[in-house]
This record gives structure tokens, sequence and C-alpha cells, in this order.
């Protein structure tokens, strides 16, 4: 049985896209490391802003739940409104 003579250019233009995929994936993954580092410095990764941040979400979520359990429409409250 003789082998055709497209088989291995098909297989060269079906294994380039993957390599060169895999080659940007490996570029791409090397400077995860350096990424965090610099994640780690901005300004709001230290324990105050995560706090500050989960208060935030806290307040959100209370809004939400709020306005999910009633007909009224918060929306249209009045600006200085506190629980």
């Amino acid at each position: 049985m003789a082998v055709d003579r497209r088989w291995p250019l098909a297989l060269v233009r079906g294994a380039v896209p993957v390599a060169l995929g895999l080659l940007l994936w490996v570029a791409m993954a090397g400077g995860e490391q350096e990424r965090q580092q610099t994640l780690k410095g901005l300004p709001g990764a230290d324990a105050g802003g995560f706090s500050h941040r989960r208060r935030h979400n806290e307040l959100l979520m209370a809004a939400l739940r709020e306005a999910a359990e009633t007909d009224d429409n918060v929306a249209h409250r009045q600006v200085p409104w506190r629980k």
C-alpha cells in the first residue's frame, strides 16, 4: 500500500498551528510569577484594603437583598438613605 504524498504535508499543516500555540502558551505562562509579585505590590493588596472591599461588598449585597425583598423601586429613593 503506497502512502499518499499529501499526508506529510497535511500533518505539517496541522502540527504547525499546534506548535505555535504551545510556544505562545509557554511564553505567556513564563511571566506568571512576575505578575503575581506585581499584584502583591499594588496599593489595594494590604489587609486594610481587603477589609474595606469586604465591607463595601457586604453593603452592596445588603442593598441587593433589600431590593429583592421589596416591591418598591429602590433606585428612585432619595440619596441619603441609610440603614
